[in-house]
């Protein structure tokens, strides 16, 4: 099993400026991203890490650590975009699998990005793979920044929403069994469809929900989702989450 797994960092952040050069514990984030993923074997292939940065400091950072990174342009819409030209840069095939870990993750769970692999390479008719993991609590089921995902017998998405999802019509006030899903956004691609992907128009539900990931099921693509066993660990989006996770490499 070979594939890339593809790091986009954006040096803009409105509440965390410069978040991929933030420091944790000597290191910057981005690196720690890219460090804990190299930490993935596969039985019978290889695993590349590259970073698709939009900053010359970012590039340099993560050479600094013998990291592996590409300059990509800083005018992209979105993170689909900035992976399509690292694809592009890199002259992967059509047929190549890359996997998207979100530069501010750094507790990714290696095993987590094998597996969304693994399931592309198992589910020839799916276009991207993700994942996802069962919710406990009502609380996380009624926050519309928890996106939820619902799936096919197959373990194909159905649809991706921040609403509660499906809804328990005779029982509103507890979860619903099977427990809903709540989706990880970690992503798996085939290059030839990522290359395709900013190309194709927008969803309505896509701008509705605010969730990139409903125009590939608009369009007819499939999505495989892996279930996880458990939470992935806490990523950084604001400076409370930057400490919350240095403690974490201090313990």
């Amino acid at each position: 099993m070979s594939f890339t797994v593809l790091i986009p960092a954006r040096l803009a952040s409105t509440r965390l400026p410069n978040k991929p050069l933030a420091d944790i514990c000597g290191i910057p984030m981005v690196v720690r991203v890219a460090q804990r993923v190299s930490t993935l074997t596969t039985t019978n292939g290889k695993v590349r890490v590259v970073v698709a940065a939009d900053n010359t400091a970012i590039i340099s950072a993560c050479q600094h650590h013998g990291i592996e990174a590409i300059l990509t342009r800083t005018d992209h819409p979105s993170g689909s975009d900035r992976l399509s030209e690292a694809c592009q840069l890199l002259g992967l095939a059509e047929h190549e699998i890359v996997i998207n870990v979100q530069g501010d993750e750094p507790l990714i769970d290696p095993a987590l990005v094998g597996s969304v692999a693994q399931l592309l390479i198992e589910q020839p008719q799916a276009s991207m793979s993700t994942a996802a993991h069962a919710i406990d609590n009502l609380v996380e089921f009624s926050n519309p920044n928890v996106v939820k995902v619902v799936l096919d017998a197959q373990g194909m998405a159905l649809y991706f929403s921040r609403a509660t999802v499906p809804y328990s019509r005779d029982q509103p006030d507890r979860l619903p069994s099977p427990a809903p899903l709540r989706h990880i956004g970690i992503y798996g691609y085939r290059v030839g469809f990522l290359l395709q992907f900013p190309n194709l128009p927008q969803a309505p539900m896509e701008m509705t929900e605010a969730l990139e990931q409903l125009r590939a099921l608009w369009h007819g693509h499939r999505i495989a989702v892996h279930v996880a066993t458990q939470a992935p660990g806490p990523g950084v989006d604001t400076p409370e989450d930057l400490e919350r996770v240095r403690r974490l490499f201090n313990a």
